[in-house]
């Protein structure tokens, strides 16, 4: 890939974006040296769906161009995350990344993530029926969310068509290296790893791994009601029955769901409906009307309502867009 842009926007890892640029610099001189005249180099671009500057994690600031027209490969970094299981809170603020991220993905673009970078793809629904790698840290918090996506705990780089993961911080250094020898070759790659110090062989994340530096193996009891509406997700809401699943009241089960995601059931509820309607909308011919009964809606009108407020779409046109860009790729 030549044409590299690199989403950044609030609390994304600084070293996870300056690694792939500096790296990729590195090679672009070593490959016009090694080989004059052979290689175009590889271009780098931060881009970025927000207003002004976007500050980092650790408060240093970038300028970054708006996310538009087309790049060879679109590159997530992961955020900043000060303790496990607070996903939910998280990529709530980062709405208009995920929505960016699912329009370039529906396009045909080539994507890749670095370290906790996988949970926004995951959460934009471009690995379902993926073979994926996140943190290593964090890989249990992965599957509990992600149960359908196919986690490969140990890599350090797991490719699958167009979408490629990473695994923890400094894998941002195996992504650029991995992006450098698509580009330039192995000799290129080398030189690059010898000059910047930078092991290019890492193959699994297993060595680092350290059971002491993760929290008891229970869910959080967000998670929990998480998992018990997803099974439900046709069946009408009602939060007595929810209260008496978990043999607590009604009042109790929204302030404890609250205190760990500062939203509510019904709230994470609704988005997990738009999701499955726009899976079905996506890669199904149902009936609208099936659709809609199919996430526990029985009002056309209703559920039409919430999907354009999620999407910025009507179900009908957000299922004809759809089908002209899968119809475009396989022309």
């Amino acid at each position: 890939m030549s044409d590299i842009a690199i989403l950044v926007y609030p609390g994304c890892m600084g070293v996870e974006v300056l690694a792939l640029t500096d790296l990729v610099l590195v090679a672009n001189h070593l490959a016009a040296n090694m080989f004059p005249g052979k290689f175009a180099p590889m271009q780098t671009r931060l881009v970025t769906v927000r207003e002004g500057n976007v500050r980092m994690a650790g408060g240093v600031t970038l300028a970054a161009g708006k996310l538009r027209g087309k790049h060879g490969l679109l590159v997530v970094p992961g955020l900043e995350v000060t303790r496990f299981g607070e996903w939910e809170r998280r990529l709530a603020q980062l709405r208009p990344e995920l929505a960016a991220i699912r329009r370039r993905h529906a396009a045909g673009a080539a994507i890749a993530s670095v370290c906790v970078g996988s949970f926004l793809l995951a959460e934009a629904g471009v690995l379902v029926g993926r073979r994926a790698v996140t943190a290593w840290p964090f890989a249990r918090d992965f599957q509990a969310r992600y149960p359908e996506i196919e986690m490969v705990k140990d890599a350090m780089l797991v490719t699958d068509g167009t979408v490629t993961t990473t695994g923890a911080v400094s894998s941002a250094f195996d992504l650029a290296l991995h992006l450098v020898k698509q580009h330039f070759g192995a000799a290129v790659t080398r030189a690059t790893g010898k000059l910047s110090m930078v092991d290019g062989g890492r193959a699994s994340q297993r060595p680092y791994f350290d059971r002491t530096l993760l929290p008891p193996e229970h869910a959080l009891f967000s998670t929990k009601v998480n998992q018990w509406l997803k099974s439900r997700l046709s069946e009408p809401y009602r939060l007595a029955s929810l209260a008496d699943a978990f043999h607590l009241t009604e009042r109790t089960v929204l302030r404890r769901y609250r205190q760990e995601t500062g939203s509510s059931p019904l709230r994470w509820l609704q988005e997990a409906r738009i999701d499955k309607a726009r899976q079905l909308l996506e890669r199904s011919s149902l009936p609208l009307i099936e659709v809609i009964a199919s996430v526990g809606y029985q009002d056309l009108a209703s559920f039409s309502k919430l999907f354009s407020r999620e999407t910025g779409q009507t179900p009908g046109h957000y299922r004809r867009r759809h089908r002209s860009a899968a119809a475009g790729r396989s022309g």
